[in-house]
């Protein structure tokens, strides 16, 4: 039997008179004088159906609640005059119902499908459902649509897809673990993979050439709204290339993705250096459609009288910067400066200095700041000279550590570009490229990508001191994956992992089998990985990576459907060689 010919959303004046099967959920249901005119709604779209009375299930249709399932069998006339819908792709038609085939009726459900205003967690709670809205449907086939463009795309260019473990061993990365303990061998643990990274570049060693694989990674750390505990990645290899000729791969595969998905054709992607993305933007990962970029004003401070200024200004690791709004003294209220300056105080910072162009050409007097008068006539000069004011500006300013500054002040940019609509619309993709190799945390040294990044073959001899072979790929401030050229010598990421911190029998004991296939003939190689989820929110202009996820974790990490996790019985423990900490009732 057959239960559907169309689809809901797929009927149209060309069916007239035929017989069709359709089978969906009701949206709406309307009795007016006897005759029921349903909404039947499928991921297509909508249709309008009519049971007439003289129909033999017409008492049911009548019983049938909203998000009930039906199947019917109608005829395909025109809708009456008047009462033809432009806005829907069925508009000009509705089915009369001849036959019903099959029903089930559905629960109260307790809130619209559809309503944007329904709270996230009600949403959450009620995934089942929340699939079924137009948005998540909308959401999920772009997903489906944009992964199977990059296979297709993959493919052509003769990348072989491999799997790899889920079940691992745990080695230090950047987050924590989820930690799998083992029945088998007790007191060991297996751990969920972070990225299949170690594996990829073994595949490369073991000759495969081009790799790529849609992989599960898992990391426990603190979420936000671009972060899952579980989530998808693209993962790509190759051997024998430099990182440019990975990056024109990487930029081919975007460019036919976006064809594909969203009919857009765009040039070659430009390129940033780290240093330049943190001096401009104060972020390795900038939106280059914000047009309020910081500006560095270490040499106007650097002699001046006022230490809050001129000590970062001279001192390594610290800095001034300033951000420039035209037209700001109209645009913003005290009350305005106020929420700003609360913004990057949040954020750490002590305050928000500010001034105000009010008549450039009366000089000092036509400026108005609560710093003006630390500062003197020849600072003032070079400060407008720098900053190339205009009557009606206003300008922020930073000054303090780096990292600080840089923090605060893109957080203010973005902030203001937001609240102005100052953003330029589009995708502005960018590389960003010669990251250091590693950074300061804790006192120590920590990789900025991973261990396995080569240095620039010029810098083999300061390694601490040294640039990655490394890039990031970057759209509208979110960095959509990274990669790097990996290490293929194994004295030299030996040395890596002694600058990391690692002796040689730590080395040993965590990555002794990546150690051995290293020195077993190592290609050149290097890779890429994209995060599926994060792009997916991107390119769609949705705020948060559980709107591209068909069944995401809160922001607790945990399950509002399943309530995962759960606990599990004591013998479950017993069997881990572990001991549970909390039963439920009813737990043996």
């Amino acid at each position: 039997m057959k239960y559907r010919s169309h689809y809901c959303g797929q009927v149209n004046k060309s069916d007239l008179n035929q017989s069709v099967k359709l089978c969906g959920w009701i949206m709406k249901s309307r009795d007016h004088g006897g005759v029921i005119f349903i909404d039947l709604f499928d991921h297509s779209g909508l249709v309008q159906v009519v049971a007439n009375p003289g129909l033999k299930d017409f008492k049911v249709l009548e019983s049938l609640s909203t998000h009930s399932v039906v199947c019917l069998e109608g005829t395909v006339i025109p809708r009456p005059d008047g009462t033809v819908n432009p806005n829907l792709s069925t508009g000009e038609i509705e089915v009369t119902i001849d036959q019903l085939v099959w029903y089930n009726k559905a629960a109260p459900l307790g809130f619209d499908v559809n309503d944007t205003k329904v709270s996230e967690s009600v949403r959450a709670a009620n995934r089942i459902l929340d699939i079924r809205s137009e948005r998540m449907q909308t959401s999920l086939r772009f997903r489906a649509k944009m992964m199977g463009a990059m296979r297709q795309c993959l493919d052509h260019m003769q990348f072989l897809e491999v799997e790899t473990p889920i079940l691992t061993r745990s080695t230090p990365e950047g987050a924590r673990d989820y930690l799998v303990p083992s029945r088998t061998h007790p007191s060991k643990a297996f751990a969920l993979p972070q990225s299949p990274q170690q594996f990829k570049q073994m595949l490369m060693m073991g000759g495969i050439d081009r790799y790529y694989q849609f992989a599960r990674c898992f990391r426990d750390e603190d979420l936000r709204a671009d972060r899952q505990p579980e989530f998808t990645q693209l993962d790509l290899e190759m051997s024998f290339m430099s990182a440019e000729e990975i990056c024109e791969h990487v930029e081919k595969l975007v460019h036919h993705m976006l064809s594909e998905t969203l009919d857009v054709k765009l040039p070659k992607f430009g390129t940033l250096s780290y240093d330049d993305a943190l001096t401009y933007y104060g972020t390795d990962a900038p939106h280059l459609g914000n047009p309020l970029k910081l500006i560095p004003l270490d040499d106007v401070f650097k002699d001046c009288d006022f230490k809050v200024f001129q000590t970062p200004a001279i001192s390594d690791g610290s800095r001034v910067a300033a951000i420039k709004l035209a037209g700001g003294c109209e645009q913003l209220s005290r009350k305005d400066l106020d929420g700003y300056a609360s913004l990057v105080m949040k954020l750490g910072a002590k305050g928000l200095a500010y001034l105000k162009v009010n008549a450039i050409e009366d000089g000092k007097n036509g400026l108005s700041s609560p710093i003006l008068k630390f500062l003197d006539d020849q600072t003032i000069d070079r400060l407008l000279s720098v900053l190339e004011v205009a009557n009606g500006d206003i300008v922020f300013f930073g000054a303090g550590e780096d990292k600080l500054v840089n923090l605060t002040m893109h957080a203010l940019s973005k902030q203001l570009a937001q609240d102005l609509g100052l953003i330029e619309e589009g995708l502005h993709f960018v590389w960003v490229k010669d990251f250091p190799m590693f950074e300061k945390v804790d006192g120590g040294l920590t990789a900025v990508h991973h261990p396995f990044t080569a240095p620039v073959d010029e810098d083999l001899n300061h390694l601490e001191s040294a640039k990655a072979q490394a890039y990031d790929l970057v759209l509208n401030g979110h960095e959509l994956g990274g990669g790097s050229i990996r290490i293929s010598d194994p004295q030299l990421q030996q040395k890596i992992f002694n600058i990391l911190g690692l002796d040689d029998d730590m080395v040993n004991q965590q990555f002794g089998y990546f150690m051995k296939a290293l020195s077993q003939g190592t290609p050149i190689h290097g890779g890429f990985a994209f995060g599926i989820d994060r792009m997916a929110m991107v390119l769609q202009g949705i705020d948060s990576i559980r709107e591209v996820i068909a069944f995401p974790k809160t922001q607790t990490a945990s399950c509002a459907l399943t309530q995962a996790p759960s606990q599990v019985s004591r013998m479950q423990w017993f069997d881990l060689g572990l001991q549970a900490m909390e039963v439920q009732d009813g737990g043996s």
